[in-house]
């Protein structure tokens, strides 16, 4: 027998084993989650989705206003650059995972027509499939066991799980004031202890739909030399923005490249959910850290769709802004007709969201679920309760906009026969 062991061969020297005499104690076969797994709770919307899906399946006309998913296509002429970058044959293979080098020029060209910010296309953009995809991966490249992020409550659910599938600690701050926002990070810095490392901050803000001025950046990149924190801005609804309004960027802040990033997505002004576009850009190093990250998960994005995207950022500006002014319409038809029903409605100034308070006597006697369960059930109108954005939701609905004025009308009468016909009393449950 020789002395020395080679991985790659056979130990042909080692001893048989026999066949088992007896049969093993049979035991279940058990499938067991890692912790991270573990640590999420039930989809939040699969009650209301299952009831959905069961009530179109028996023919109902459910009018869903749950899901911020564009109903609007993308302009004529990105469709067809897709169609004609489809054919080439040499668009079919791998991508870089990092963007093709074109599309991160034509998101810099954006970024400094519009906000005024230098980027440089090779170090500090990358693409993502979807900026939800992104964001993710980020949680991953900055985050591990024992690390603590800072996110916006209610929240949007994959800032609260982004960082929890990461191993990572949250502590959720209300949004609703900006100035006591800040506030909040700068005495969670100061009691916290290991200190939080990451600040998400999300304006215009999903699901509330709160928003800021560019003042409030300046402050947060302040906060972020001062604490140390590395800043992560989920700007989703860029583009979509009402009544003049412009929705500031991070990146705009002085400072704001040395201590983070900004995550831009193609899915809402350019209706292109379903393409997933989007980009992260900022800080270099954080963009490396991203990059790593989807260097070993994915190959980029099919190349004919970064093409698309390259037209549809370059040509099809006046069409982001006429799709704000659709939304705004919207808006204004669903908050109207909500006020007529003697619903607390504020207007958003910003996102593809409606922010709806549950009326009285509605929200003292049920939950938020169960609330919009029964618009569902007894007026065939899908909202999402806020109760799935967290606790800081209870007792509100996130009604989005991607129905037209006419869709939404009927939303509100059917809301309204729904709410008319079966009145709850007065008295609040438990008294």
């Amino acid at each position: 027998m020789s002395d020395t062991f080679d991985p790659d061969l056979p130990n042909i020297d080692a001893p048989a084993i026999g066949s088992p005499t007896t049969d093993p104690v049979p035991h279940p076969f058990e499938v067991k989650f890692a912790s991270r797994v573990d640590r999420l709770p039930p989809y939040m919307f699969g009650r209301i989705n299952n009831s959905l899906y069961q009530k179109r399946r028996a023919g109902d006309d459910v009018i869903d206003l749950g899901m911020g998913n564009p109903s609007d296509p993308p302009d004529p002429v990105v469709i067809q650059k897709l169609h004609d970058a489809s054919a080439d044959v040499t668009n079919h293979g791998y991508s870089k995972s990092n963007g093709i080098t074109n599309l991160r020029r034509e998101v810099a060209s954006k970024y400094y027509r519009k906000y005024g910010v230098r980027l440089d296309p090779e170090s500090e953009i990358i693409s993502c499939l979807g900026s939800k995809e992104g964001f993710s991966h980020m949680c991953l490249a900055l985050m591990g066991p024992g690390d603590t992020a800072i996110i916006p409550s209610p929240y949007f659910p994959v800032h609260m799980y982004g960082v929890i599938l990461a191993s990572g600690n949250v502590v959720a701050l209300d949004v609703a004031d900006p100035d006591k926002f800040l506030s909040n990070v700068a005495y969670t810095c100061e009691n916290l202890t290991p200190s939080p490392k990451v600040l998400i901050v999300n304006y215009p803000h999903n699901p509330s739909s709160a928003v800021i001025e560019p003042d409030f950046f300046v402050e947060v990149v302040r906060l972020a030399k001062k604490y140390g924190l590395l800043v992560i801005h989920d700007f989703a609804y860029a583009d979509v923005a009402f009544d003049g309004y412009v929705p500031p960027s991070f990146l705009a802040a002085p400072g704001a490249k040395d201590v983070g990033v900004e995550f831009t997505t193609m899915s809402k002004g350019y209706n292109m959910a379903g393409w997933r576009v989007g980009f992260c850009a900022g800080n270099s190093e954080m963009v490396r850290g991203l990059g790593t990250i989807k260097g070993y998960y994915d190959y980029g994005m099919f190349q004919a769709i970064q093409i698309a995207a390259i037209v549809a950022l370059r040509d099809t500006e006046a069409n982001v802004l006429q799709q704000s002014e659709i939304y705004q319409g919207r808006r204004d038809v669903l908050v109207n007709g909500l006020r007529r029903l003697g619903w607390k409605v504020t207007p958003p100034k910003a996102g593809m969201f409606v922010w709806a308070e549950v009326p009285e006597p509605w929200r003292s006697q049920m939950s938020t679920m169960d609330f919009a369960m029964k618009l569902l059930e007894e007026g065939n109108v899908a909202v999402s309760p806020g109760s799935g954005f967290g606790a800081a939701g209870e007792g509100y609905l996130r009604m989005s906009l991607v129905e037209n004025e006419h869709r939404l009308r009927q939303a509100v009468r059917h809301i309204g026969k729904c709410l008319s016909s079966s009145k709850p009393t007065s008295e609040p449950i438990g008294t």
